[in-house]
């Protein structure tokens, strides 16, 4: 089977460090990394600037700014996907909210965000590029369709998009610094030993398989990953845990719950597709059976996302409902315990 890998939302910049030459002339840092960076339009540069996302000798800097030998310049810019075509696709879209800047979009669960091997159509991005003609998705000879961060493909819920360039720099550097708010609902396995925690540990790849990620506790490997997360409901053999994402690695809250040994239910990946709890008589394994057949994915929903207007400045809240195959698994379990 075919699997989306999603990247990590650090993945999603560019990164560069440039050191000046030592027989550089003063010049603005605007002009500068005009120069230096031809694939990068004027636009995205003095957002980058504005934003505080283009650093010299490791603090922020002013376009203005006369760039002198030896300066150290880091850039982290949001940077688009490279394919070279993107087929637009009728594909309807629920959106939450929509305005000049941005929208929300409540994806479900089985549509993949971006066009990757095995999945080059009925994505979210081939839908974006057939609804909103407007959006500026060529720019120098890149697909660039508003994507500041994804969700995987079997993972349902809210996503920002960009519709102008200075709302993806603007929304980017929020993920960026780590200061958006995005609540989780999860199904999974057991109950945990606490009701609230915080689970910190690195995130990379598996050696062992690259489609899997592993946590590494000592950060011998991947990247620093922080989720906290509350149980909001116990049914013996599962709990209804919501999380809130600090960091947003690669299949984070996925790997972070099979290291604390509860893999989200019915999550083939990270082995939650199996009897992880209760006895193994066969009434129970029949009912166990239907609810996977009830929710066929990893039960996770992303269920709220808080942003600052790109524009406005406001902070802005947007929350939606668990969808129907997890609230149908929660009132199965809920059933079958208060029955037994």
């Amino acid at each position: 089977m075919m699997q989306e890998l999603e990247e990590d939302e650090d993945e999603l910049y560019e990164h560069h460090r440039i050191v000046v030459d030592k027989g550089q002339d003063l010049l603005r840092l605007d002009k500068f990394l005009m120069i230096k960076m031809q694939n990068a339009t004027r636009n995205k540069i003095q957002n980058g600037i504005d934003l505080g996302l283009v650093k010299v000798n490791e603090a922020t800097a002013k376009a203005s700014y006369k760039v002198k030998p030896l300066d150290v310049i880091t850039i982290s810019l949001p940077h688009p996907p490279r394919e070279n075509e993107i087929l637009p696709e009728n594909i309807p879209l629920n959106i939450v909210y929509e305005d000049e800047e941005l929208l929300i979009v409540n994806k479900p669960a089985g549509m993949v965000v971006h066009p990757a091997y095995g999945n080059w159509t009925g994505t979210l991005v081939n839908a974006l590029v057939y609804h909103f003609q407007h959006l500026p998705t060529h720019r120098n000879g890149e697909i660039r369709p508003g994507l500041v961060h994804r969700i995987d493909k079997d993972t349902s819920g809210l996503l920002v998009i960009a519709k102008t360039e200075y709302a993806m720099t603007h929304l980017a550097k929020q993920f960026f610094d780590h200061s958006i708010e995005r609540t989780y609902y999860a199904v999974v396995w057991g109950e945990p030993k606490t009701d609230q925690g915080t689970i910190v540990g690195h995130i990379g790849r598996s050696i062992k398989d690259r489609k899997v990620m592993a946590v590494y506790p000592d950060g011998s490997s991947g990247k620093e990953a922080i989720t906290h997360y509350e149980v909001i409901k116990k049914m013996r053999y599962v709990s209804l845990v919501k999380c809130n994402l600090e960091t947003g690695r690669t299949h984070q809250i996925r790997a972070h719950f099979k290291y604390l040994g509860h893999p989200l239910f019915n999550d083939e990946t990270y082995g939650g597709d199996k009897i992880l709890r209760g006895t193994l008589f066969s009434k129970y394994e029949k009912f166990v059976e239907n609810a996977f057949k009830v929710c066929p994915r990893q039960a996770l929903h992303a269920k709220s996302l808080g942003i600052v207007h790109p524009t406005t400045g406001k902070f802005m809240q947007f929350d939606s409902e668990i969808p129907q195959d997890m609230q149908e698994l929660l009132q199965k379990w809920d059933g079958y315990v208060n029955n037994e």
